[in-house]
């Protein structure tokens, strides 16, 4: 008897030996552990792709199309945009603190890339249209506004779809090969709102007269709203979330008040903000891009040209970055790519976007070619860093909301986006009134024939301030969003042994709820 006591002793000793081997195991092979199905991958980079051709094709016409076919002024739109950026901002406060608090049998974030689809999707359309019975000037301004305010009302919830990406897989490299792939698959986003400017230019052509460039954009809206929609509800379907959450209980007990002060007292987040709002200045150069290559070089086709060759170094770089992350860090990696963008842009500006040829004349001839050669291979060096800075990007905020998770206990991701947030739409504000204000402010003033279609500029000064606009802002928004990462402190030794830290964590949390369902 005393025996059998004995063996069933010993039994359970090794049984409970085995137990907490098993349970290290676990914890020590969690890192390398899979856990994105084929299926969810495939989800993810389609959203992806939606999501950068609508976003694409919003920010690369919006006020092109406004200022010439809608007939506001520069001004006004200017306006517009910064007051849009200041209530964005307050709002985006709210919905921070709501998508951390939503508890669903669908997940936290998933619900919101369904529900916000109409929002978005309706306020598109309005961007790109002009309805017959907006006469006065003022009726024009009131549709701008409602159009602008409620495409960035949808899209602050539909934000959510982003930070998915930190909670699909608690696998750290896994989300880092996502990143790159994604980023990589962002690429082929580019492609289709490319397309505008060759139809612009031709079918109005084509048609004889029968199709103007406003309907072109109009139609073109249509068909990216139904690819950013169908691919958004399909990833609803397709993926899950994986990593584990504070409960409501706990998300209650740390309260508003003190989830804002632990996320301004960030210190990664709040460098993260200033080297992305020095780097939003970037699209100021890029919201007046059409007015460069139609008015400087003479016709949007040239654009598209530029674009299937710069555009094609970004396919080997970007597969390459995981790499350059690797060896160098993302923080590393992130300055020396601002570092090198800040210095091309300026030497290109210094050479010129005429380097051939009279100073001032047209694009004609063999200059014509030449030019768009040299500009085309300036861009593309200038570019080399473009998917090395998203990259970077996405992998620096990870490891924002890692550090988050880390120092305070809870994983508030969308209220860390929220402080974000809040100074990016004040880069936003700034940055949308200065690309409607350097419109006026270099003297433009736009002019259409009987037709619709917008009549060239000519003025050497408005030519010259168009590329400024271009080529220097962009310029100084890679130099200093490069300098910014200098103080970022999440790297190195402190970067590993966080992560390790958080590990151990998160498998210690899982493991006490199994034991509570038990």
């Amino acid at each position: 008897m005393a025996n059998s006591e004995v063996t069933n002793e010993t039994q359970i000793e090794e049984t409970e030996l085995e137990n907490e081997v098993e349970q290290e195991i676990e914890k020590a092979s969690a890192g390398n552990r899979r856990y994105l199905r084929p299926r969810e991958i495939v989800a993810f980079l389609l959203t992806t792709f939606g999501q950068k051709n609508l976003a694409q094709y919003v920010e690369s016409n919006r006020q092109f199309f406004m200022i010439s076919f809608l007939g506001i002024s520069g001004k006004a739109y200017g306006l517009i945009v910064f007051l849009e950026s200041i209530y964005d901002a307050l709002d985006d406060s709210l919905s921070g603190l709501i998508i951390d608090r939503t508890r669903t049998r669908w997940g936290r974030l998933r619900p919101y890339m369904i529900i916000t689809v109409p929002i978005w999707a309706i306020a598109t359309m309005m961007l790109f249209t002009t309805p017959s019975f907006l006469g006065g000037s003022g009726v024009k301004i009131v549709w701008a506004v409602i159009a602008i305010f409620a495409y960035n009302l949808g899209m602050s919830y539909f934000g959510a779809w982003n930070i998915l990406l930190y909670n699909i897989t608690p696998n750290i490299k896994e989300r880092d090969n996502l990143i790159a792939t994604s980023k990589f698959f962002e690429l082929f986003g580019v492609w289709l709102p490319s397309l505008v400017s060759v139809l612009v230019t031709f079918l109005p052509k084509w048609s004889k007269g029968k199709i103007g460039m406003e309907s072109i954009y109009t139609g073109f809206a249509v068909a990216m709203v139904i690819i950013a929609g169908g691919t958004a509800i399909y990833g609803f379907f397709a993926m899950r979330e994986r990593v584990p959450l504070a409960s409501r209980e706990q998300m209650q007990e740390i309260g508003v008040i003190e989830s804002f002060k632990n996320a301004f007292k960030n210190k990664p987040m709040l460098i993260s903000v200033i080297a992305n709002f020095f780097n939003s200045f970037k699209s100021v150069g890029g919201a007046t891009e059409s007015f460069f290559w139609l008015h400087n070089t003479g016709s949007l086709f040239n654009a598209t040209i530029a674009g299937l060759f710069t555009g094609l170094p970004n396919y080997i770089v970007t597969p390459l970055t995981p790499k350059l992350i690797h060896k160098f860090g993302a923080r590393n990696t992130a300055i020396g790519a601002g570092v090198f963008g800040g210095i091309t842009y300026t030497l290109m500006f210094i050479i010129g976007y005429q380097p051939f040829g009279a100073p001032g004349a047209k694009w004609t001839g063999v200059n014509m070619v030449l030019n768009l050669i040299y500009l085309t291979l300036a861009l593309t060096v200038c570019g080399l860093p473009n998917c090395v800075i998203r990259v970077c990007q996405a992998v620096l905020q990870g490891d924002v909301y890692d550090y988050s998770e880390w120092k305070y206990g809870v994983r508030n991701e969308a209220l860390v986006q929220t402080v974000t947030n809040y100074f990016g739409k004040l880069a936003t504000a700034v940055t949308g009134l200065l690309s409607g204000l350097v419109i006026t402010a270099v003297g433009y003033v736009a002019h259409t024939d009987a037709l619709g279609n917008i009549i060239q500029e000519t003025n050497p000064s408005v030519l010259n301030g168009f590329f400024a606009v271009f080529a220097l802002l962009p310029a100084f928004a890679r130099l200093f969003f490069g300098l910014s990462w200098l103080f970022f402190p999440v790297h190195g030794k402190f970067k590993e042994n966080m992560l390790a830290e958080l590990e151990a964590r998160r498998s210690e949390r899982v493991n006490k709820l199994d034991e509570e369902n038990k």
